[in-house]
């Protein structure tokens, strides 16, 4: 079975927000374009603490910190129950099916959907085999999550036009999609998916 998997469309991840993406509102329509193609979609969502360690300002423990980038990087975001963790209002949310909350450990950056959540779990249960992946940011948590998806034996198609990316530094978008495709994903666009599955 193949499952549509929204990485962190929220409102503080677009123009407006916290921590905004280029453009990352823009992904709203080819993603509702592709809602119907699928028995099963699934959103995941930032859904931090307010002491979360990767915020600017928080105190964390050294010893305690679980991931990759140092501690106290990002500014305030999807705080747990606030309005900027929401999902963005231009997805038609009837349509989705399941929402993971992700980034719940302050001690841990939490970029992938699988991190600490029961992802692997519930799709396997689903009998969910193909993942197709959209959603923000490509360099940061699309990333992550599809590694790991990867990992965990998933077959995954990124849909190139339905991600935008943090570029901290330019060009970690293509650096991303590169690596996610070296570990196995595939890159396709909405359309070219919306024709395969017609």
């Amino acid at each position: 079975m193949d499952a549509l998997l929204i990485v962190d469309f929220q409102n503080d991840f677009t123009p407006g927000g916290a921590l905004p993406v280029a453009d990352g509102d823009r992904i709203a329509g080819p993603i509702n374009e592709l809602l119907d193609s699928f028995d099963l979609v699934i959103a995941t969502r930032d859904w931090h603490p307010a002491d979360h360690g990767s915020f600017v300002g928080v105190e964390v423990d050294p010893a305690k910190w679980r991931g990759a980038d140092p501690p106290s990087i990002w500014p305030v975001h999807c705080v747990a129950g606030t309005p900027g963790a929401e999902l963005h209002p231009d997805l038609e949310r009837a349509k989705v099916d399941l929402v993971i909350d992700t980034g719940q450990d302050p001690n841990s950056q939490g970029y992938s959907g699988f991190q600490d959540t029961q992802l692997g779990v519930l799709l396997r249960e689903r009998g969910v085999d193909r993942l197709f992946v959209a959603g923000l940011a490509t360099d940061y948590c699309v990333k992550n999550t599809v590694l790991d998806a990867r990992r965990e034996g998933f077959d995954v198609t990124v849909v190139e036009d339905d991600v935008r990316g943090v570029d901290v530094e330019p060009g970690d978008s293509e650096r991303a999609l590169e690596e996610m495709e070296d570990a196995g994903a595939r890159l396709a666009t909405s359309d070219e998916i919306l024709a395969e599955r017609a």
